[in-house]
């Protein structure tokens, strides 16, 4: 069982996020990168499906420059064997990253390859779709668990009222949601062990953007809070409130 996980250096979901002059990019300094945490699930279902087979190799891609390596070594340190590191500028177009992703897997025998359904920073849910298409396997988004057996991808995707099983020939592609297993810490033993797995490097290839971002903004900041008394006694004022001001009753 060989699988291929694509991942993304992403801000810490909990950083304080600055936006650089020019307004048009984040100010990264003091800001800290991780591994996108749905890319994370991707990993952890990798490694689970590798151990389940007892055989096989689990590697890492990325899109990104030089600093992406420690956003692969994370992951190796997790208990991927192997990184590759595609070094371009990355870019909002899902588009051109699926066509730098495809170029390289398309070279590669893999049964699976899994995303994270998201990254954190885009929130778009775009490139596991596109990747699917460029390479001509089935693609199954927001899986929250699956299995394999017999050349087949059992993936159970969580609907409105129930779960949703979609079966699939393999190789393919799937978007990884949260699920019933959280991502594993990586050990004192798999950090060590990290850093003296291979990386290869290589550019990153069709990686052309047809997107500009003209500008970032921050939210509005949200207003002040109000209080319009204490217990059972302020329930008539609140009332008034959300009926004549909020205009929700």
């Amino acid at each position: 069982m060989n699988i291929i996980v694509c991942i993304k250096r992403t801000p810490d979901t909990e950083t304080r996020i600055r936006i650089a002059d020019g307004g048009a990019s984040i100010d990264p300094s003091g800001v800290k990168f991780i591994v996108s945490p749905y890319d994370e699930f991707a990993v952890e279902n990798a490694l689970r499906t590798r151990e389940a087979a007892a055989d096989g190799t689990v590697q890492v891609v990325t899109v990104g420059d030089g600093s992406s390596q420690e956003t692969l070594r994370a992951a190796l340190a997790m208990g991927a064997d192997s990184g590759i590191l595609l070094e371009g500028e990355p870019t909002q177009d899902g588009l051109a990253t699926a066509k730098a992703l495809a170029a390289e897997i398309g070279r590669h025998e893999s049964d699976l390859v899994l995303l994270g359904v998201k990254a954190a920073d885009d929130d778009q849910q775009q490139v596991g779709p596109m990747l699917g298409t460029l390479l001509g396997r089935p693609c199954v988004s927001a899986v929250s668990g699956f299995e394999v057996a017999n050349g087949v991808a059992t993936c159970r995707r969580e609907v409105e009222g129930g779960t949703e099983v979609v079966e699939v020939p393999l190789p393919a592609v799937l978007t990884i949601t949260k699920g019933e297993f959280e991502p594993r810490y990586a050990s004192l033993k798999g950090i060590m062990a990290a850093k003296k797995k291979p990386i290869e490097t290589k550019p990153a290839e069709g990686l052309e953007s047809r997107l500009e971002l003209i500008s970032l903004e921050l939210p509005a900041p949200r207003p002040e809070g109000r209080i319009v008394g204490e217990g059972a006694e302020a329930a008539p004022e609140l009332a008034r409130l959300l009926r004549e001001e909020a205009k929700v009753m």
